[in-house]
């Protein structure tokens, strides 16, 4: 069964995070990792001031563990990049990747927070060792398997689709005073339109309003 592991580390904890160090005003996102032969080759965005991508990107090409960082894509004040380091044996990135697990998220910049799916409890407790072993320390934030997240939306009779937008609303502070984020940017980030995420949080709010107050008896009334 799959196990979803959440949890934190310094920069310096690892390799990638060693060799991207950059400025506060900058934020790195490690889109996907691509497995080629032997190699794993890491594709990130960097988001952040020109001048401070341009002196970030100089001091990585710079930087004794990089082989390649190669720009791919630029989109706005982000940049697209394929990365490429030399042979580490105790890379947390290429471990991942060994053990077939998946990065579903993770930013950073002088600290890294990572969302990561293992196949199995057998390959998480191997990874576990991995950086014990090698005296890395990771923060384990959450683990959990997919089961688990998938029945806190069944308990509310929930859409994939309602949690989602439910959930994205939540973290980005939609029900917060003040308000952290208007309807349009969550449309935005969803890719889809206004009237289609309020349409997927108003009655999921109400589903799960109802099942927490009004459902199993009148202990509320």
């Amino acid at each position: 069964m799959s196990v979803i592991l959440e949890f934190t580390l310094d920069a310096d904890e690892f390799t990638l995070g060693q060799a991207l160090s950059g400025p506060p005003t900058m934020e790195i996102e490690l889109e996907r990792v691509v497995p080629t032969g032997k190699a794993v080759l890491p594709l990130l965005w960097v988001t952040g001031p020109a001048e401070d991508i341009d002196a970030f990107e100089t001091a990585v090409r710079d930087h004794p563990n990089v082989e390649a960082f190669r720009e791919l894509d630029e989109v706005g004040d982000s940049r697209l990049y394929r990365f490429r380091w030399l042979n580490d044996p105790e890379n947390l990135v290429e471990e991942l990747a060994a053990l077939d697990a998946t990065i579903l998220e993770a930013t950073g910049a002088d600290k890294w927070a990572f969302r990561v799916r293992f196949a199995d409890h057998e390959k998480l407790t191997r990874f576990h060792n991995f950086c014990t072993d090698r005296d890395i320390t990771i923060h384990i934030e959450r683990t959990y398997t997919l089961n688990e997240d998938t029945e806190r939306g069944h308990r509310f009779d929930l859409s994939p689709e309602q949690r989602e937008a439910l959930v994205l609303a939540l973290r980005e502070g939609y029900f917060a005073t003040p308000r952290g984020v208007e309807l349009t940017e969550l449309a935005d980030e969803l890719g889809i339109s206004r009237q289609a995420i309020s349409d997927r949080i108003r009655p999921a709010n109400e589903k799960v309003l109802r099942k927490a107050l009004l459902s199993a008896g009148s202990q509320y009334e």
